[in-house]
C-alpha cells in the first residue's frame, strides 16, 4: 500500500496583515537655525577687515577699488543674512514699527550694496548728485544698524551676551568714521579693522550658534 502526502495549497483568500506602522515622528527645527548666515557675517566682518589693513580705508587705483569693493560687499551680504536672523527670531519686538524698520534698513543696505557694486566696476562719479545719493546710502545703512544694536538691546528678546553684543558690533560707524576724520585713512583702517574683528566677527558666532 502506497502512503501519498499531497501538501496543502495554499489559500489565496485571506489577506496578510498589514505590517505595522511606526507613528510619523515630527519634524524637529535645526539645533542651530542661524548658523549659515552667522559665519557669513563672520566670514565678511574678517574679509573687510583684511582688506582695510591691506589697502587701508581709501583705496586708490582701479585694482585696489575692486579688492576692496568684493570684501566689502561681502560683509554687506553678511549684514543682510543678519537682519533675516533678526526678523525671524523678531529680535526688534512683533510690532509694525519693528518690522518696518528692519525692511527699511534692508532697502537702504540694497542701496549700499549697489554703491560698492559700482564703485567696484568703476562707473560711479561722486562729483554727481545721483552718484553722491547712492554713495551716502552705505554710512547711513550703518547708522542704521547701530540703531538696531541699541533697540535689541532695549527690547531683551534675545538673551545673554547676544542681547548686548548687536550695540557693541553695530557701534562701528560711530567709532570708525571720527577715527577717519581725525587721524586719517591708514590709521582709521587699522581701527576700523579691528573693531570688525572684535564686534561683526565675534557677533556673528554668537548668531551662529542661537539655538532660537
Amino acid at each position: 500500500m502506497t502512503l501519498e502526502q499531497t501538501p496543502v495549497t495554499a489559500r489565496t483568500d485571506v489577506r496578510r496583515p498589514a505590517a505595522a506602522t511606526l507613528p510619523a515622528t515630527p519634524t524637529r527645527p535645526p539645533a542651530r537655525p542661524y548658523f549659515k548666515r552667522g559665519m557669513l557675517l563672520s566670514t565678511g566682518a574678517l574679509a573687510w577687515a583684511a582688506g582695510m589693513v591691506v589697502i587701508g580705508s581709501d583705496p586708490s587705483g582701479g585694482t585696489e577699488e575692486a579688492v576692496f569693493s568684493t570684501v566689502s560687499g561681502l560683509f554687506q551680504i553678511g549684514l543682510l543674512g543678519l537682519l533675516t536672523v533678526l526678523w525671524q527670531s523678531q529680535a526688534l519686538g512683533e510690532g509694525r514699527l519693528a518690522r518696518f524698520f528692519l525692511r527699511l534698513e534692508a532697502g537702504v543696505l540694497l542701496l549700499a550694496i549697489a554703491s560698492t557694486f559700482v564703485d567696484g566696476i568703476g562707473v560711479s562719479d561722486l562729483d554727481k548728485t545721483g552718484w553722491l545719493l547712492l554713495d551716502l546710502c552705505w554710512p547711513l545703512s550703518m547708522l542704521g544698524m547701530f540703531l538696531i544694536g541699541i533697540r535689541i538691546a532695549v527690547a531683551g528678546r534675545w538673551r545673554g551676551l547676544s542681547r548686548w553684543w548687536p550695540m557693541v558690533a553695530e557701534s562701528w560707524a560711530i567709532v570708525s568714521v571720527p577715527a577717519y576724520g581725525a587721524f586719517g585713512s591708514t590709521v582709521a583702517g587699522y581701527v576700523g579693522a579691528a573693531h570688525l574683528c572684535v564686534g561683526y566677527a565675534v557677533l556673528g558666532q554668537i548668531v551662529a550658534r542661537k539655538e532660537r
